[in-house]
């Protein structure tokens, strides 16, 4: 059952964002599977990053663009370091201007950086 509902869900990164991806994980496994799955089937940021990538993927997205997307979506994960769907705009504007200081970027850098962030979390 765990592998059915990870298909499903694999599925749907098309077309649901990581909140909406987190909610459909919790409402499989609590009307189709044992409590022992929930443990099993735990959705990483990582899973949510690379479910979004794949989407990406077959949206037609070029290569180069999916690599952008990954560095500035593990990056910002990785600085936050909470659960994805704990995430608030405050925490990502936060995340950007303590960017923006540290690597001494510009404005456009920036403005790109928070596209792909904006894009990863309304999917």
């Amino acid at each position: 059952m765990g592998r059915e509902i990870y298909d499903i869900i694999n599925d749907m990164a098309e077309v649901l964002n990581a909140s909406q991806m987190q909610k459909l994980q919790e409402v499989l496994v609590k009307r189709l599977s044992e409590n022992t799955v929930s443990d099993y089937l735990q959705t990483t940021n990582m899973d949510f990053l690379d479910m979004f990538l794949t989407a990406k993927h077959l949206e037609g997205c070029s290569d180069k663009t999916i690599r952008y997307y990954r560095c500035n979506i593990e990056k910002m994960l990785d600085t936050i370091n909470i659960p994805v769907i704990k995430i608030t705009t405050e925490m990502l504007r936060k995340y950007l201007v303590e960017y923006q200081t540290i690597n001494n970027c510009g404005k456009v850098t920036i403005d790109n950086i928070r596209r792909s962030l904006s894009t990863f979390f309304r999917g």
